[in-house]
């Protein structure tokens, strides 16, 4: 399936990179890190997927940082493109950001939380571009089917879909990796979200926590039973992220985990 311009995912196509901050911290912090990250999965033979939120709309305390908004992260985000020549990706919060975030992104992004508005699903599949759908830390893989039928209603096939983890008690997620053997079953590329999928939700308090450390591990781990594209939210110094650092991958952790897991693919497909 073609997912932007001149990049397919599934169907036998390659390994996809999708990565970047986990929101936008400044235009430099963005383009360098977009260059880093590209220039990373290039030498892997990955073809790379820029992410990062211009709003994070879901932050644990109304104190947190959110990002630049709609108007300016689209711009910042626009630069990243045409300047780093990556598609681009970003996370939608409401049905009335859809049609100005098509115009800029390649990958419209339905965030874990919001992954049941109908609303949403409905404005993103009309705007004609690819839509990634992130299932809900509450939701079993199955139920994933009804969000991607509301997408394809509006005439939109072009589907991806992210495992991210599953609420295992209080502030705390695990990963059932049948899910990905379930999703992929729904016929639409499957992706893996190796970042958020150690994340602890609110585990900070007024904050999120995570457990960055597993991360290759739960990365090798997908690989191994298949995935179209490995997800991670990546930082040059996770410590000072505005966003998420508990869960962020390294930056200088990329290179040796990305050519793992392109290894580990290359066996599960036969290569």
């Amino acid at each position: 399936m073609e997912i932007a311009r001149d990049l397919a995912m599934g169907g036998g196509a390659p390994l996809v990179f999708i990565a970047g901050p986990c929101v936008i911290e400044s235009e430099q912090h963005a383009l360098t890190m977009a260059r880093a990250l590209s220039q990373i999965s290039g030498a892997a033979g990955v073809a790379f997927i820029f992410k990062s939120s211009f709003d994070k709309a879901n932050r644990s305390s109304v104190g947190s940082f959110r990002g630049p908004g709609l108007r300016e992260g689209l711009r910042i985000l626009e630069k990243v493109r045409s300047e780093v020549g990556v598609p681009v990706l970003s996370d939608i919060h409401e049905p009335s950001q859809a049609e100005a975030a098509a115009e800029v992104l390649d990958i419209l992004q339905i965030p874990a939380f919001l992954c049941r508005q109908t609303d949403l699903l409905l404005a993103a599949g009309r705007a004609g571009k690819t839509v990634n759908i992130k299932k809900g830390q509450f939701l079993s893989p199955w139920e994933l089917k009804n969000a991607i039928d509301k997408v394809r209603s509006q005439g939109n096939d072009r589907v991806l879909v992210t495992e991210r983890g599953t609420s295992f008690g209080y502030q705390n997620l695990v990963v059932d990796y049948r899910s990905l053997v379930v999703m992929r079953g729904f016929g639409f590329p499957v992706v893996m979200d190796a970042t958020h999928s150690v994340q602890h939700p609110g585990g900070l308090g007024d904050r999120s926590g995570g457990d960055a450390e597993f991360i290759p591990y739960l990365a090798r781990a997908a690989a191994a039973v298949g995935i179209d594209a490995l997800f991670c939210e990546v930082h040059d110094d996770p410590s000072a992220a505005r966003s998420d650092g508990p869960n962020a991958l390294r930056l200088d952790a990329v290179e040796p985990l990305l050519r793992a897991v392109v290894s580990i693919d290359a066996l599960v497909r036969g290569r």
